[in-house]
């Protein structure tokens, strides 16, 4: 049974990271997404939150888990005794980034990272620029799950 890990800030979950862990769980038997715990920016979200979401948009997807975690990625992957671990690319320059990551999991583990190019009507969208587009009163709908874009709503609205 192949196992992988998707791993990510997930703040908030967009449509972009929903296609990618969708598709991952098409090539493999189970898939873990494993939210970030500590991020070196302030998140909008907690953790506890994060996984909260996720866990609903998947909920009756056997198969799908959805936890949290710190420190080094391959001890994690290791620790749920993954295959893989499963990354979205955007761009050029996320492949970039993300090659080095790679490179240094696999020196550090031995496990492989597999590719994922995001769906095409999905490529420009960032958590980062989402939370920008809903900061400044723009809609985003349509950028993130409908029960994202309500809790993003009401986070703005405190």
């Amino acid at each position: 049974m192949a196992a992988a890990v998707c791993p990510g800030s997930f703040d908030p979950p967009t449509n972009g990271h929903m296609d990618v862990i969708r598709r991952s769980f098409s090539l493999f038997d189970r898939v873990v997404v494993a939210v970030i715990r500590n991020l070196s920016k302030t998140p909008m979200f907690t953790s506890e939150e994060r996984v909260g979401m996720l866990r609903s948009l998947f909920e009756g997807d056997p198969g799908i888990e959805v936890v949290s975690f710190d420190g080094l990625l391959v001890d994690f992957a290791r620790s749920r005794n993954a295959d893989v671990i499963v990354k979205g690319l955007r761009a050029v320059s996320d492949f970039d980034y993300e090659l080095q990551m790679a490179q240094m999991n696999h020196n550090l583990s031995g496990i492989d990272t597999v590719f994922i190019p995001t769906s095409p009507e999905y490529a420009y969208l960032s958590s980062s620029l989402v939370k920008e587009v809903g900061r400044l009163g723009g809609t985003v709908e349509g950028l993130v799950p409908q029960e994202v874009a309500r809790r993003m709503k009401e986070r703005w609205s405190q």
